[in-house]
Order: C-alpha cells, then sequence, then structure tokens
C-alpha cells in the first residue's frame, strides 16, 4: 500500500467562513490546508454565514461526499449552533463513515449539563473525540468520554517574534465585539490606568457583533475616548502591524476554551493578561505564561499591566514563555498527533 493509499481523504465540517472578507478562519481551514500541503485530500462545508442553509449545505456535501471521503472532522460548538452538528453526525453515521467529533467553546460543558441526553447522544456517535485543549478534555472525562486533545494548528512562522522586557501600557485587545468577550473591561482597566500613566493607550480590534457602540460610549463616559483607538477587522497583515506596534494584550473574555487570538499574542512576543476563566487556567500558566485575573475585575487586570510595567524580568519570563507555548502549536507536532489518531483509526501512517 503506498503512502497516498494509507491516508484517509478527509472532509471538514462546520462554520468554516474564513473565505468570507472580515471572517476569522476556523482553525479546521487552517488544518486542511496544512493537510493539503502533506498531500491529503481534504474537503470543506460550509461558507454560508446563515445557519439553515450552512446545515443544508453540509447535509448535501456530506451525502455527495460519501463515496469521496473516508473521514469526517465534525466541529461542535455549544448553544444554538450545538444542533448543527446533531443532523450531521447522524447522517454520516447512517452512511457508516468515520467521524472526529471536534469540540470548542467555553460554553460547553455549561450547555452539557443543562442537555446531556442529547448531548451523549451525539458525542456517541463519533469514533473519536478531539479537544484543542485540556479544559474540555477534563470535563468530559467524568463522562466516561475519551477525549484526546490536539492543539489549534499555529503558523508560528507567520509571527514574527520580539522579546519585550521594558514595556509600557500601550495595550491591545482583538476579538469579536460581544457580550461574552466583555470588551468594556478592557476600557475599565485603561481608565483605570490612566490615572497612574497618562501615555496609556488601547487598540482594540474585531468584528462588531453588537458590542462596538456600547464600548465607544463607555470610553467616552469614562473619559478615554481619545485614548482607545478602534481598529476594526485585522488581517493577517494588519495583525502583523498592530501587534509589532503594542506591548501588552489583554484577554477579558467572560467564558473562553482555548482562544488563538491569545496564541497569535504569544507567538508574537507579547505578555498577556487573561481572565482566569474557562480553559484559560489550562492554556496559560500564571507567571510564566501569562497573569491570570478574576473575571470581570478592572482592577485586578490594572495591577496586572502595572506589574508588567515596573517588573521587566517579568515582562521578559512572560514574552519568551508565550512564544515557547505558541511552538508547541506549530504543523510539526499538530501533525503527529492527528497523524496517531489516524493510525488508530484505520490509517496507520507509512513507514520511513
Amino acid at each position: 500500500m503506498g503512502a497516498a493509499e494509507r491516508r484517509p481523504r478527509l472532509a471538514m465540517v462546520g462554520p468554516l467562513l474564513g473565505s468570507r472578507p472580515g471572517w476569522v478562519p476556523n482553525p479546521a481551514e487552517v488544518a486542511g490546508r496544512l493537510f493539503e500541503r502533506e498531500g491529503y485530500t481534504v474537503r470543506y462545508t460550509s461558507a454560508y454565514p446563515q445557519r439553515l442553509l450552512r446545515l443544508a449545505d453540509m447535509l448535501r456535501a456530506i451525502l455527495a461526499w460519501r463515496r469521496e471521503v473516508d473521514l469526517y472532522l465534525l466541529a461542535v460548538y455549544s448553544g444554538p449552533a450545538f444542533w448543527m452538528a446533531d443532523l450531521p453526525s447522524r447522517l454520516i453515521r447512517a452512511l457508516g463513515k468515520k467521524q472526529v467529533l471536534i469540540l470548542h467553546g467555553g460554553n460547553l460543558p455549561e450547555f452539557s449539563r443543562r442537555y446531556p441526553d442529547r448531548v451523549r447522544r451525539v458525542l456517541d456517535r463519533a469514533d473519536a473525540i478531539v479537544s484543542p485543549s485540556g479544559f474540555l478534555a477534563h470535563h468530559f472525562q467524568g463522562w466516561g468520554c475519551p477525549v484526546e486533545v490536539i492543539p489549534n494548528v499555529l503558523r508560528v512562522e507567520d509571527y514574527p517574534f520580539c522579546c519585550r522586557r521594558q514595556v509600557q501600557p500601550n495595550l491591545i485587545w482583538m476579538r469579536t465585539f460581544v457580550d461574552i468577550y466583555n470588551p468594556g473591561l478592557a476600557v475599565r482597566a485603561l481608565a483605570e490606568l490612566c490615572r497612574s500613566y497618562p501615555q496609556a493607550r488601547l487598540t482594540m480590534a474585531g468584528q462588531d457583533r453588537g458590542e462596538l457602540a456600547a464600548t465607544k460610549a463607555l470610553a467616552e463616559r469614562l473619559g478615554v475616548g481619545e485614548c482607545v483607538r478602534f481598529a476594526g477587522f485585522l488581517d493577517a497583515r494588519g495583525k502583523q502591524e498592530q501587534f509589532a506596534a503594542h506591548d501588552i494584550y489583554l484577554n477579558t473574555n467572560r467564558v473562553d476554551n482555548m482562544p488563538v487570538s491569545v496564541l497569535e499574542a504569544a507567538a508574537f512576543g507579547l505578555p498577556v493578561v487573561a481572565t482566569r476563566v474557562g480553559g484559560i487556567p489550562f492554556l496559560l500558566e500564571d507567571g510564566q505564561t501569562g497573569l491570570l485575573v478574576p473575571d470581570d475585575d478592572a482592577g485586578a487586570m490594572t495591577e496586572a499591566v502595572r506589574r508588567l510595567v515596573e517588573e521587566p524580568e517579568l515582562a521578559e519570563r512572560l514574552s519568551t514563555g508565550g512564544r515557547r507555548l505558541a511552538e508547541s502549536c506549530a504543523w510539526p507536532e499538530v501533525r503527529r498527533r492527528w497523524e496517531q489518531l489516524f493510525s488508530r483509526l484505520g490509517w496507520p501512517a507509512a513507514s520511513g
């Protein structure tokens, strides 16, 4: 059997919207392109933003590809998006094809507690279950569901590293403007910082999903409107430019799993200050690869930034430690883990 025959023909199934302007590529899209470079055949569905159209397209594709795909990799999220995995997983099982469920989202544990029977039915259809972080693996271990941790892949070569030692309160926040990402916390922390550091500045970047206007209004109300710049959605070049121009990254989420944006900031060498929620403590080690603060605590976030400004050794330790963390998510290691999984599912890697 040749090397190509040993590789499963893959299909990535989920909200794959990265081909659309203003949308961040899903981790499955990034991994899929890298698999293609290794000689794998990879198909993708679906790029429709509207859920019902996306669901219809996924079901159509799964059925149409039944003779051309060996293994479906299906993204599973919580909330309304969970139901988008239910019917596809049922169809894949009915077709007698193998599937790997990839768990995402810091809300999935809470969702599974609310709907345990529905979640278990979906998980039971899987030939393997994967999570990018130990957070979800730890939760579902209590269900008797073995979950393999395979991190989201990061193309570290696209993130030029600059070690930060002497940092300023020159802050960047990059997520979607939505309530669970709590953008107002970054603004409140900046307002407190400006009392001690009048030169403090904050750049906020990302798509608006309903909270941008409120965030701008909060900045004006706290008197720091002129200290906050709203940069919009950042493409790859924009990220490089903006991360190179800043010193500290703020992650303010109320709910989180394994945020790629935190890994991106770490790859660039920015010390990270993050809320201690969800999967963040599984991703960042406090004092080594980031500083962790309580959820929605502007005072604690302000104090963490102050420490980085006043303790160069700490800033340098987080900068270099964060880069090492990002490198652990580089393609060679991620590919190795995926191919070990493929082997257990029946596609042993070619020797040599």
